[in-house]
């Protein structure tokens, strides 16, 4: 079965533990659903960011489809 990937980007701010440690990070994924696309995004902010994989990471911003 196919499923039809769409191209989100994000650009904001992001939030570990209360406290923001980027302004206006930004970042773009291929993803079939805006909820896979927030959970790329907020694992590709970990990696970026130098965060510990069980950090709680949240993207108060906007995710947008761009395509």
């Amino acid at each position: 079965m196919y499923e039809e990937y769409h191209r989100y980007s994000y650009e904001g701010p992001v939030i570990t533990f209360d406290k923001c440690v980027a302004d206006r990070w930004k970042a773009e994924t291929m993803a079939p659903s805006e909820k896979k696309a927030k959970s790329n995004l907020t694992y590709q902010a970990k990696q970026q960011l130098n965060l510990i994989a069980g950090t709680r990471v949240i993207l108060p911003g906007k995710i947008k489809m761009v395509n």
